[in-house]
């Protein structure tokens, strides 16, 4: 009989070990150190596009795991991922898991739920969205996803059906997919679930959807009327963040978004999109069930931000305050009677990003506006800790750091004439205003 040392047994237990368990609502497999580690977790989101995994991504995806243990859940496939994450890219962890739920009940099942406490990172692969909300949402996977966010600040991610879930406002796909061309024809098409009852609480996704497969599928009709029923139905300030099929965005802890992909050799493209905050009425001119979406508020209803995406992902957008992009460039959409139209933009100036961020911490003061030579800043209540001005193109001309009290004074004798928006951050918000310099 052959025997093997105490060693070479513990180097299978440790670093080779896969094996799927069936049981009767969810499918495992489990690879590499069966002994739960626990670490400190970076946090953070990766979005995927849906087409093959950038490696680039996974890494950054992996590394913010600090070596902990990664657990993918999933509803339709195998152990696709295991040796991937593991061992093929290059960054230690302790194990990755894969549990397939083979239907809803598997939500109950204490050993899934245990594993979503232990994880330091956890992946939604691609499949069918609708699976995924009807399974989880209001059900003890739901809630425990969210608290290992806000409580372990765990990092997670997910591609196609796995980033479609993700954002505060979601398509579900309840009623099966729609195209681009179904949506703006019908904004209220029976396929349209657009669904904001409670499920995840990703930080940086409030009040954004996310789409994916971009370029193959050619959505950015749908996705525009996905935004138009955020507004028409719920009153929304609609965002959105799409990724092309070979693309991801990376967000880290304070909301600066990375975009991976190949660009140059590869076409790569995510996109930022957002409701004109310039206009005073923002809504869709027509967006009434059986009648084409028009939303075109003379041309400039959707501000968008497009971004290649490269191999080191050094092309970024700021979600903080949805202004500040490095590589990228600015473009409006609008839809005149159902046909979605593009056009070369300027980042918008946009009013405060958030009314409540007013409310109990003062006014932000500008003064005087318009200026010539120095430009007072000042804010009640509120800390000052940095501070932006920014051109039409969303580059920062001047930037200002460090604790300022509630009160500070910029020299802007060699700022050149214009309209500028200024952004101000406190340790609990971010202001911006409207700057003119004479």
């Amino acid at each position: 009989m052959k025997t093997y040392s105490r060693r070479a047994v513990l180097f299978f237990l440790l670093c080779t070990y896969s094996f799927s368990a069936q049981s009767q609502s969810y499918t495992k497999y489990f690879t590499g150190n069966t002994e739960d580690i626990t670490t400190e977790p970076k946090g953070g989101i990766c979005l995927m596009g849906g087409a093959t995994e950038s490696d680039f991504a996974m890494r950054w995806f992996l590394q913010r795991a600090e070596g902990g243990d990664v657990l993918v859940l999933r509803a339709s496939g195998s152990n696709g991922y295991n040796n991937y994450l593991y061992s093929e890219l290059g960054v230690g962890v302790n194990s990755v898991e894969t549990i397939v739920f083979n239907n809803g009940s598997a939500a109950q099942e204490s050993y899934i739920q245990q594993k979503i406490r232990q994880a330091e990172a956890i992946w939604f692969a691609g499949g069918d969205q609708w699976k995924y909300v009807s399974y989880w949402r209001n059900s003890p996977i739901g809630q425990l996803v969210n608290e290992a966010i806000q409580e372990r600040n765990i990092v997670i991610g997910g591609t196609s059906a796995g980033m479609a879930i993700l954002g505060d406002v979601y398509f579900s796909a309840e009623h099966g997919t729609i195209n681009s061309s179904q949506a703006l024809s019908n904004p209220y098409d029976v396929k349209m679930a657009v669904d904001s009852s409670h499920f995840l609480e990703v930080p940086y996704l409030q009040n954004t959807i996310t789409d994916t497969h971009y370029d193959s599928r050619s959505r950015k009709g749908r996705h525009t009327a996905f935004l138009a029923r955020m507004v028409q139905d719920y009153g929304l300030p609609a965002r959105g963040i799409a990724c092309e099929e070979y693309t991801a965005v990376c967000i880290d802890e304070n909301g600066l978004a990375r975009v991976f992909g190949g660009h140059p050799q590869h076409d790569d493209n995510a996109f930022f999109i957002q409701t004109n905050c310039e206009l005073e009425a923002p809504q869709p001119e027509r967006c009434t069930p059986g009648e084409t979406l028009h939303w075109d508020r003379a041309g400039m209803a959707v501000k968008v931000y497009q971004v290649k995406g490269t191999p080191q992902g050094q092309y970024t957008f700021n979600l903080e305050d949805w202004i500040t992009g490095q590589g990228g460039s600015w473009h409006r959409w609008y839809v005149k009677n159902g046909s979605l139209l593009e056009k070369t933009s300027e980042a918008p100036i946009c009013l405060p990003v958030s009314t409540e961020d007013l409310k109990g911490q003062g006014k932000l003061q500008l003064f005087p506006n318009p200026a010539d030579k120095q430009l007072h800043i000042q804010l009640e209540q509120q800390e000052i800790i940095a501070i932006s001005l920014l051109d039409s193109q969303a580059k920062a001309i001047l930037r200002k750091t460090g604790t300022m009290g509630n009160a500070t004074t910029l020299e802007i004798a060699d700022v050149s004439p214009g309209i500028y928006i200024m952004v101000v951050r406190t340790p609990s918000s971010t202001l911006t205003r409207k700057w003119i310099k004479q």
